[in-house]
């Protein structure tokens, strides 16, 4: 399945039905009175939060979505049936904005959270209730009411507790494949990872967190190059941020290089993003240029605060420590 993060829709919601103007024409019942029923309420349109989807694929070729317009009021005191509700069933962490005026109109970010799009109009009021003791053969009803109508624009953010991120082939799919059930592709070559992987990690009863592998931030990243822009926003929600990086062949990078370009990345698209907790992973440390460069970038990061942890997926040396520290700085509270 195709992973879509972002999709437009019109939504509209159902007309309100006519009211009716009707009198009683029965025998020997005469002046029998207004018998004109009320319309119906127009159908709404409601964006329903489920933890089922992962992914807005299914709305992604939608690009209309019209409720049920409410019957018209009817002869003999009858009120027209209410149009039938569309309730449409998104992932959590979507976010609905208003596709002309950007206003963000609700975060769902929870399961089963509900938000109205598109309120179905209220059904006119049939010649019975405009009876009165002056005018007791009322000629007229109101019309049904236009339900609402906008567009809007969906926009899914993953919400995961740590955020993996790091330039192309510095393992971050490996090392997401290794302590979680998660599948990405893995290879030799850079962007094989296309859309963001999601993963549980459980350390135990009561210990575990979900984290997500961010694709796509190279250098420009938030100003559009690669993936950056598309995939940036996932990194918004995460509470933690792991860095990972590693020796690259191509001999004008370097670790620490990386990770100040990543931290230049971050800053731009959201100022916030580079105050949230991190930790500094070297992957690959199986291999002996890699354990060189963990030395090199721990000298580097260690004066700044930063905690720089040794570990190869491969063979699994140094995942547990570094788990345990993630999880660790989880459970500190938000405002230390």
């Amino acid at each position: 399945m195709d992973f879509v993060d972002e999709v437009r829709l019109e939504v509209a919601a159902g007309d309100g039905g006519n009211g009716c103007v009707a009198f009683r024409r029965e025998k020997f019942v005469p002046l029998g009175g207004p018998s004109g029923g009320d319309g119906g309420r127009g159908g709404s349109v409601t964006l329903v939060a489920h933890e089922r989807f992962s992914t807005l694929f299914d709305l992604r070729y939608r690009k209309t979505v019209r409720a049920e317009r409410g019957e018209d009021g009817r002869g003999k005191d009858q009120f027209g049936k209410a149009g039938e509700d569309i309730r449409i069933e998104v992932p959590v962490g979507t976010q609905v904005l208003d596709d002309e005026s950007d206003e963000l109109l609700a975060d769902l970010r929870e399961s089963g959270s509900e938000l109205v799009v598109a309120r179905g109009g209220r059904g006119g009021r049939g010649n019975i209730k405009f009876a009165t003791p002056h005018d007791r053969a009322p000629r007229r009803a109101q019309p049904g009411e236009a339900g609402e109508r906008r567009k809007i624009r969906l926009v899914l953010k993953l919400l995961a507790d740590v955020g993996i991120v790091g330039f192309p082939n510095v393992g971050k799919s490996t090392f997401i494949a290794t302590v979680s059930r998660a599948r990405p592709k893995v290879a030799d070559y850079p962007f094989t990872t296309l859309v963001p992987n999601l993963g549980v990690v459980s350390l135990g009863i009561d210990r575990q967190f979900v984290i997500a592998d961010i694709p796509g931030i190279i250098e420009g990243a938030s100003e559009g190059a690669g993936l950056g822009l598309r995939f940036l926003k996932h990194v918004e929600r995460t509470r933690v941020l792991l860095h990972m990086v590693s020796v690259d062949p191509d001999p004008e990078r370097d670790p620490v290089a990386d990770f100040d370009q990543l931290m230049v990345e971050l800053e731009r698209f959201d100022q916030s993003l580079i105050e949230r907790p991190m930790l500094v992973a070297v992957s690959k440390c199986d291999l002996p240029e890699a354990q060189s460069a963990y030395e090199e970038v721990r000298a580097a990061l260690e004066p700044r605060g930063l905690v720089v942890f040794p570990i190869s997926s491969a063979t699994g040396a140094g995942v547990q420590p570094l788990l345990e520290a993630l999880e660790a700085t989880l459970r500190q509270p938000d405002d230390e």
